[in-house]
């Protein structure tokens, strides 16, 4: 990487904004890391938003969009941006490799052009693209120590990934677009064009009910090397996945209704999840503890509140 300057606090909190605005389930969860390590996956989730924002369309040709992606991407080579000067030192740091940064980018350049998909495969190729590499860039940061576990850190991304999908069929479609797979739609008898309109059909519920399967399957596919995380990564990986994984509940108990209600998850059920959140990691880190092992020993960790400034601590 050419010279850079050295990085500010300011760009730390720029990322810090970004992050709290923009993602807060994210936010949420970093807070059960060390400050090191929480400013670092900020700067890391900041960086990705920036580049999603530059696809996203906002009046500004597909040329113009493709432009500004490829300028952003030569942050990474050269970066100037306060949000790329801090994922530079993240990078540095925690020695992130440079392969799903740059495979985030070419799933981003896939949503300038692609609006359907026709089967899961390649529908999961794309969310590995640009989601399941954000599960492999913060590996690392979350203390990830044995590769065998990176392709279930690229699980929970697309997790993460076929939620959003299924929380934003109505947004998507008004878009023109749909991220589903189009060989499953056929197979329950729904036509494309009704999903753009809005209305696909009685068989709509029985295919969402599948495609929550799906998704809940990769969540739990995904957790099963939260042991190979540091304590606090687990904590934070654990709680992301249970606040995100529970807007698929939200759909269910909207009874599978995308189009007129936003699956949203209460404070209510983010305390519930918390909660889970925490009895499941305390049950991983025990079985990970190794009496032999000084690097395993029980650390101190955040148990986390949905209030804004409200943690308290064990240990």
């Amino acid at each position: 990487m050419s010279l850079r300057r050295v990085t500010q606090e300011s760009d730390w909190q720029i990322c810090r904004e970004i992050a709290s605005t923009h993602g807060r389930s994210f936010y949420l969860a970093s807070r059960a890391l060390s400050s090191e390590r929480r400013r670092s996956i900020l700067a890391a989730y900041a960086f990705c938003r920036l580049a999603d924002d530059v696809v996203d369309f906002n009046g500004e040709t597909t040329d113009e969009r493709r432009a500004a992606l490829s300028d952003w991407e030569r942050q990474l080579d050269r970066p100037e941006h306060p949000v790329a000067v801090a994922f530079a030192e993240v990078r540095d740091r925690y020695a992130i490799p440079e392969q799903p940064v740059r495979e985030l980018f070419e799933g981003l350049r896939a949503d300038l052009t692609i609006s359907r998909y026709q089967d899961w495969l390649e529908l999961r190729r794309y969310c590995y693209l640009v989601a399941g590499t954000v599960g492999l860039i913060v590996a690392p940061i979350l203390g990830c120590d044995d590769t065998r576990a990176l392709p279930r850190a690229a699980d929970l991304g697309i997790a993460m990934q076929l939620t959003n999908i299924l929380r934003d069929i109505r947004e998507d479609a008004e878009l023109g677009r749909i991220y589903l797979p189009l060989d499953e739609l056929a197979m329950f008898g729904i036509e494309p064009a009704l999903v753009l309109a809005g209305s696909p059909g009685p068989a709509f519920p029985d295919f969402m009910s599948m495609q929550i399967d799906r998704a809940r399957a990769l969540y739990e596919q995904a957790l099963e090397a939260v042991p190979a995380l540091s304590p606090g990564g687990r904590l934070a990986t654990l709680v992301a996945a249970e606040v995100y994984s529970g807007i698929l509940g939200r759909i269910e108990s909207n009874r599978y209704d995308v189009f007129e209600r936003r699956a949203v998850v209460s404070r209510t059920g983010k305390v519930r999840k918390l909660t889970r959140a925490s009895v499941r990691f305390l049950s991983v880190t025990r079985m990970a503890y190794r009496p032999d092992s000084v690097s395993s020993a029980p650390q101190r960790v955040r148990i986390l509140s949905p209030d804004a400034d409200a943690e308290s601590w064990t240990g």
